[in-house]
């Protein structure tokens, strides 16, 4: 009986822990491979050397409160390698000032007017305060815009200050593209439950503060060498064939199998296989499926993407980073100087992460949301002087950068507009009814690395229960 064969189309984490999966439940002797359009594996989880030391330009951490990412990784036996972020707290610039990201908040949304009595105007607290005593919300499983709804219940303060930079960090999009139900779930289902205020929604659906003397978990997890490491251990693990530099052109099916056209348009190459798990990002999606599962296809077309560019910093020894692990910045914000600024977010490395303190000072800026193209398109040694102004009209550091690592992630964001959920059970339905084929990755049902590799098991589950009942 000859072997059986699956194709994984893309190399990120999503693709990576498919392969891992399918190897897994199909055995040694499958043979399992992973075709990957770029010269190297993992997506965006890159780890790079910036001044010698290995730091992440890509995903820098996973939620450790979902346990698919920690799961995983002590999997594959990397669990001695998983860091928690240190102490330090983070904060938001707005309204021309830095303050700390309030405690009693879901997502910025406050949970009680005081905890944003240091962030808001007298107004904004004065509408905050009033937000329980407007006419009960009544969402009757529609979903709306986040921001069009912060606004119709606390005003504009809420949504600006808190919110949006929040949630540009998160998915580099805006509150007034980005749908309630996808970003804010246990909020929407508050609200759907009957809870007709945003204030008390967002305080039914806080977790409980810790006991006294309790130790907290820990929110976030990273590995000490960089987060390519686990892209590392998934392909010794799942032993696939790797094709890199090599794109899927077509996906053909054939009965219940599928051919792969592969390479270039003048000299294609084709396999045959058993089964096909698509790992790639919505463009490429809408691509492959247009014949083979149109429907599909169409809902692939609908995802917008933002582009946005990560500026890693390595800093001289001794240079004094503030006691805080990062900053977000809200839009429209200028720097004292009255230039806008260019960067959304900082992460203070060696201040958040206890094994990247020492020498360098390690910092990340982060540019670009949705619909900020144009903020890319200057070349890197600009772009470098850009955050490096925002650095110093921030923090004050004028330094000089002893390395610098400019990577530009192209559409490297999905956005979960309004109605994303719909979306995703209109392509989840579609390819249900095509034997041996599966989808995965950030498009779907998150994008943080847990998400992802929820969705690599649930397809890898799908398609190898198809072959081996065709074995069977």
């Amino acid at each position: 009986m000859r072997a059986l064969r699956v194709a994984v189309v893309g190399g990120g984490i999503s693709g990576l822990a498919a392969a891992h999966r399918l190897r897994q439940l199909l055995g040694p002797s499958a043979e399992i491979t992973v075709f990957e359009q770029a010269e190297r594996l993992g997506g965006k989880l890159r780890t790079v050397e910036v001044a010698g030391r290995a730091y992440d330009v890509g995903a820098e951490a996973f939620l450790h409160r979902r346990p698919e990412a920690a799961d995983l990784i002590a999997e594959v036996g990397l669990a001695d390698q998983v860091a928690h972020p240190t102490k330090a707290s983070s904060s938001i610039h707005a309204d021309g000032d830095t303050r700390p990201i309030p405690s009693h908040t879901l997502m910025g949304v406050p949970a009680s007017v005081e905890a944003v009595r240091q962030v808001l105007s007298g107004e904004g607290l004065r509408r905050v305060a009033a937000e329980p005593d407007l006419p009960p919300i009544r969402l009757d499983g529609a979903d709306v815009a986040v921001g069009a709804l912060l606004t119709e219940r606390f005003g504009p303060e809420v949504g600006q200050r808190l919110v949006g930079p929040l949630l540009g960090g998160v998915y580099a999009g805006r509150t007034d593209v980005l749908g309630l139900r996808a970003t804010m779930p246990q909020l929407a289902c508050a609200l759907d439950s009957g809870v007709g205020s945003l204030m008390a929604a967002a305080a039914t659906v806080m977790p409980a503060p810790p006991q006294p003397r309790a130790t907290r978990p820990p929110v976030f997890g990273t590995l000490r060498d960089g987060l390519s490491t686990l892209v590392t251990r998934l392909a010794e693990v799942s032993r696939p064939d790797i094709r890199l530099g090599l794109p899927v052109r077509a996906l053909i099916r054939r009965g219940q199998d599928w051919r792969l056209e592969i390479g270039s348009a003048a000299a294609p190459r084709h396999l045959d296989v058993d089964g096909v798990v698509l790992a790639v990002p919505a463009p490429a999606s809408r691509k492959l499926l247009a014949d083979v599962v149109p429907a599909a296809s169409r809902r692939y077309a609908e995802v917008e993407l933002a582009s946005m560019a990560l500026v890693a910093l390595a800093l001289p020894p001794g240079t004094e980073l503030p006691d805080r692990s990062g900053v977000l910045l809200a839009e429209g914000e200028k720097a004292a100087d009255g230039v806008p600024f260019t960067a959304k977010a900082f992460t203070f490395s060696s201040r958040k992460w206890a094994h990247l303190a020492g020498e360098p000072v390690l910092v990340r800026g982060s540019v670009g949301r949705h619909g900020e193209t144009y903020l890319l398109q200057r070349d890197d040694e600009d772009l470098v002087a850009a955050v490096r102004h925002d650095l110093h009209q921030l923090t004050g550091i004028t330094a000089e950068p002893i390395d610098t690592v400019v990577t530009r992630w192209g559409g490297g964001l999905p956005q979960y507009g309004v109605g994303h959920l719909d979306l995703v059970k209109g392509i989840e339905d579609a390819v249900a009814d095509v034997p041996g084929l599966a989808v995965a990755g950030a498009t779907l049902h998150g994008v943080g690395i847990p998400a992802c590799i929820a969705t690599a098991d649930a397809a890898a589950a799908r398609v190898a229960a198809h072959v081996l009942s065709r074995v069977r």
